[in-house]
């Protein structure tokens, strides 16, 4: 490399946590999550295997600090605070912690009773993320889930009682059945509950689901779940929640820092089963990405190991502005165009094609210094992005 080439420079650090259980899986998920069956899992057991597979892992994050950890799943709530506790302690003696690391546990409102708020706060967790869906409960039912509207607010309630006062709550909408009016009570019915942040984002049909396989009745049309979309963005917008990304609305001073850092292409450890990795090696100038094995039985018997890993991948020069946009275009402030060419070590001439098609598309805004979709491109999103595939 000349010195006037870009280098690949160090990204923020955050740290995945994968917990693969849930009390009963969704018709419409397609994550990797396995419903506990035959008694509560062995939570201990399944915390030294995280700890393995983070050692193993420790070399490829050596001396770099962790902004965020997210615990993601299934359902991270069934773990008790106890084992959640044990795991960050032993987490954050192996790597370096920021002063203010996020800490966010996602949590089902039909399990509040595995945790008591308060001990996950105790143990660390800052930030807490509620998969409530639907405030309706007709729609709840429709869609699999184990909880009540009841249920949702009153699991609010017992976070604010144990000091959370930073928390997301998480809302489909296009679901069966469901009309204009419905998807705007549920936006009524999160702003009263006073969260800090709302991940708003529509049911979509995902291969290898029970609802690709039998389609529910009633899905709303492309037209319904726009303008679904459109009368929720805006009640949103005056209640004082900023969209700074395709699903993600917050307050002032709170988006998510965890998510922020993927979509800006920064770096994160995944552990647990299915976990993913994505990691700047800077002295080999590569970015690398890594996966688990998925099912947490082989995992489970793995962990530790080079045979726990399900793949890695060092991305090329080719691939990296797709992976690249795939994550900063659904910002809507975009990000600087020198983010990309210190985050993949690529020129900006790399792209200059697919940026002048975009622009002339009316998808990208006309700024040199800066790589942000207009309103029209934030619609089309996955067109803007697709200009970019290798």
């Amino acid at each position: 490399m000349t010195s006037k080439e870009p280098m690949l420079t160090t990204p923020p650090l955050s740290l995945y946590v994968h917990l693969p259980w849930c009390v009963r899986k969704c018709p419409y998920c397609d994550f990797n999550s396995h419903e506990a069956r035959g008694g509560a899992p062995d939570f201990d057991g399944y915390v030294d295997a995280l700890l393995a597979d983070l050692d193993f892992d420790l070399p490829l994050a050596w001396g770099r600090t962790v902004h965020s950890v997210f615990f993601g799943g299934g359902t991270p709530s069934l773990f008790p605070p106890a084992v959640i506790d044990r795991f960050l302690q032993q987490a954050s003696a192996r790597l370096r912690f920021a002063p203010d690391v996020e800490i966010t546990l996602e949590t089902n409102p039909g399990t509040v009773e595995h945790g008591p708020f308060a001990g996950y706060r105790a143990a660390g967790v800052n930030r807490l993320s509620f998969g409530v869906q639907t405030f309706d409960d007709a729609c709840l039912q429709r869609l699999g889930r184990i909880h009540s509207s009841a249920d949702a607010q009153r699991a609010v309630q017992a976070a604010r009682d144990a000091g959370f006062d930073n928390f997301n709550l998480d809302l489909m909408y296009a679901l069966p059945q469901q009309t204009l009016a419905m998807a705007l009570d549920d936006i009524e019915r999160a702003i009263t509950l006073q969260p800090t942040h709302i991940s708003h984002y529509q049911l979509t049909l995902e291969p290898n689901t029970v609802f690709a396989a039998r389609v529910p009745d009633g899905i709303p049309d492309e037209d319904s779940a726009w303008d679904m979309q459109e009368a929720c963005q805006a009640r949103l917008a005056d209640a004082g929640f900023a969209q700074y990304e395709v699903s993600a609305y917050a307050r002032e001073g709170h988006q998510c820092r965890h998510n922020l850092n993927y979509w800006q292409f920064g770096d994160y450890l995944g552990i647990g089963a299915g976990a993913h990795a994505k990691l700047t090696l800077g002295a080999q100038q590569q970015v690398l990405r890594r996966w688990k094995l998925k099912h947490p039985a082989h995992y489970l018997a793995k962990a530790g190991t080079a045979d726990a890993i399900g793949g890695d991948e060092t991305l090329t020069a080719e691939r990296l502005p797709f992976d690249f946009m795939l994550n900063a275009l659904r910002l809507n402030a975009g990000v600087p165009m020198a983010m990309f060419e210190a985050r993949t070590g690529l020129p900006r001439a790399a792209i200059d094609g697919q940026l002048a098609k975009a622009r002339q598309n009316g998808w990208l805004e006309a700024e040199a210094d800066r790589l942000r979709p207009t309103e029209l491109g934030r619609r089309f999103t996955n067109d803007v992005i697709g200009l970019f595939l290798p």
